[in-house]
């Protein structure tokens, strides 16, 4: 009898373990970032075997070069959309036609902006003495010129709910990159082998984007500027503080405690924390669309469930990847490495309050707070980089605390409130600011 109550009872658990699963696993959100998280892992592995055809054709000047002019690159793409694309994965059904038509109005005239800009920053580079980069930084802006063909149809195939597109878009063209760029350094090792990927691929993406989506400017009149102006002001600079928050640590730890605890840090970094930020970075892209999709009430209950399921996927691995860093990084890195272990584990703890924040910034952009979304982050930015010049006067371990911990003090309250922060059923901040 007693065996055959502890079998009706493993039975049940089974069952319920297996309803479960499959509800979660149907859920849209882990749907969304299962697609994104999963093309971020193909686009590793791609550009793992591209590093490694690099490394043996490339000298470090060469890879400097090429670095210097990605990093401005990647700083200035941000401005390209100027949050004018969250607009529209926000609008509402009435004032989509309206919405997309301002909106491509603007990209076609902001993106050649964007280029202006990036052409005086190549300007200030040549003054400098670092022609080479300025010439690829000039050829790079050009970029521009060809991403307002495919902007307005990305945001809306994210407002569609279509995000496992998006990713294998984004996926396939960083593939293509990590090959375009393993092929020519064969042929022509340099530079601007790393460089002029960016360049090739970006018709890939419009070609892509515009099959995988139609759209044509309806017969609406166009939604004025001032209605994205405050939306995308706000989502500008948290990009922009966001980009910054990636590009500082390595200034600050490398002015402060040299170039050899400078590498130390860049694996720690890639090893522990890069392995999630394509998790965290993938549940803001997903939350964002979730949350928009309802209003009042039902928004802030989409905000509760998705930091729910976000978290019941995170915690395990970034769990697992802590306590498994000592083993884990001199086998799949080298034994050279094994000094890192406790770095990459530290590391790998900033991934809970950048979670926090990722989901906190979708909720807070969904509900049309990107000014005040922006003003957090640059709180955030600033604690966490305060946190590491601080902690970097007693060493490596101590300026790797000290940022987590910056990010930590800022971020977990942010949360909290937004957890807090009931909306009233009169609608979100969007409808209050645009009618």
């Amino acid at each position: 009898m007693a065996r055959l109550m502890l079998r009706g009872r493993r039975g049940f658990t089974m069952l319920f373990f297996s309803r479960l699963s499959l509800r979660l696993a149907a859920h849209p959100v882990v749907r969304g970032i299962s697609a994104y998280v999963g093309g971020e892992l193909v686009a590793r592995l791609s550009r793992l075997a591209a590093v490694v055809v690099i490394a043996r054709h490339v000298s470090p000047v060469m890879m400097g070069t090429a670095a210097l002019c990605l990093s401005l690159f990647e700083i200035i793409r941000v401005l390209a959309n100027a949050g004018i694309g969250q607009r529209i994965v926000a609008a509402s059904d009435a004032e989509l036609a309206s919405v997309c038509n301002g909106a491509d109005r603007l990209f076609r005239a902001w993106c050649p902006i964007v280029t202006l800009l990036q052409l005086g920053v190549a300007g200030g580079l040549a003054i400098a003495g670092q022609r080479e980069a300025a010439t690829m930084l000039a050829v790079l802006s050009t970029v521009y010129l060809m991403m307002p063909f495919g902007l307005v149809r990305v945001f809306l195939l994210m407002r569609d709910g279509r995000l496992g597109t998006t990713a294998r878009i984004g996926s396939l063209q960083t593939i293509t990159d990590h090959f375009l760029t393993a092929v020519l350094v064969l042929l022509a090792p340099g530079a601007w082998a790393l460089v002029l990927p960016k360049l090739l691929t970006t018709p890939l993406w419009v070609l892509l984007v515009r099959r995988a989506r139609s759209w044509r400017p309806a017969i609406a009149a166009p939604m004025s500027a001032r209605h994205f102006l405050r939306f995308g002001s706000g989502v500008i600079v948290g990009e922009l503080v966001t980009a910054a928050r990636s590009q500082c640590d390595n200034l600050i730890i490398g002015a402060l405690l040299g170039v050899n605890a400078l590498g130390t840090y860049y694996f720690a970094f890639g090893a522990g924390l890069g392995i999630t930020y394509s998790f965290v970075s993938a549940t803001q892209i997903v939350l964002f669309p979730f949350i928009c999709g309802a209003s009042g009430a039902g928004r802030h209950q989409r905000f509760v469930q998705g930091a729910a399921v976000s978290a019941a996927i995170l915690l395990p691995v970034v769990g697992t990847q802590i306590l498994l860093a000592p083993l884990y990084v001199p086998l799949v890195f080298g034994a050279h490495w094994a000094m890192a272990a406790p770095l990459v584990s530290l590391l790998g703890l900033a991934a809970f309050p950048l979670l926090l924040g990722a989901v906190a910034t979708a909720r807070m952009r969904a509900d049309g707070n990107a000014v005040a979304d922006a003003g957090i982050s640059t709180i955030a930015t600033l604690s966490a980089l305060g946190g590491l010049a601080l902690g970097a006067s007693q060493g490596l371990a101590i300026a790797v605390i000290g940022y987590v911990l910056g990010l930590t003090i800022i971020l977990l309250p942010y949360f909290i409130w937004n957890l807090a922060n009931r909306p009233h059923a009169r609608g979100s901040r969007i409808e209050e600011y645009v009618l």
